[in-house]
């Protein structure tokens, strides 16, 4: 059943990646200040950094990481096939989805921009904490349990660069 639910998972950040391509496409002419759910991502993420007392990295598209391990192997870029094992979860702590320990695989490509720009800052065997505004994530729609406009949170550990 948690091999059906990551598989489950792993498709909807394929699929939402190509959503989120043309909902960025038609809403390119909208500044990001109209768009409700980015200043209040931003707010939510500086206050669960200050909260959890967490020393990362806030970069320009707004993701938010903490290498917690930096890895020795292989480097992952944005056009990788990777093998991640990852928890994710709201800043509540609520988990909405989590892989076994072997991972899953697919490509950096194919996923939500949180994923593809967080996970590439590693190397094989390296770990880090994503905390991605929803912009870089489903954006504003709702997708399965997870809310539109949510902040995700995921714990990921890269296995292997395939």
């Amino acid at each position: 059943m948690k091999h059906l639910l990551s598989a489950l998972l792993i498709m909807t950040l394929f699929i939402s990646c190509k959503k989120e391509n043309s909902e960025t496409s038609e809403s390119s002419s909208v500044a990001p200040s109209e768009i409700p759910y980015i200043a209040k991502n931003e707010k939510e993420i500086e206050d669960y950094v200050a909260k959890k007392g967490l020393k990362g990295t806030k970069t320009e598209s707004g993701l938010y990481y903490v290498i917690n391990n930096p890895g020795t192997g292989k480097q992952a870029t944005p056009a990788s096939n990777v093998t991640v094992a990852y928890k994710g979860y709201f800043m509540d702590g609520k988990v909405f989805d989590q892989s076994d320990d072997k991972g899953i695989s697919f490509g950096l490509s194919q996923v939500v921009k949180g994923w593809t720009e967080g996970i590439s800052y590693l190397k094989e065997g390296g770990s880090a904490l994503l905390v991605i505004p929803a912009k870089l994530g489903y954006g504003g729609s709702d997708y399965g349990s997870i809310p539109g406009g949510s902040v995700l949170i995921f714990e990921v550990k890269l296995i292997s660069v395939n």
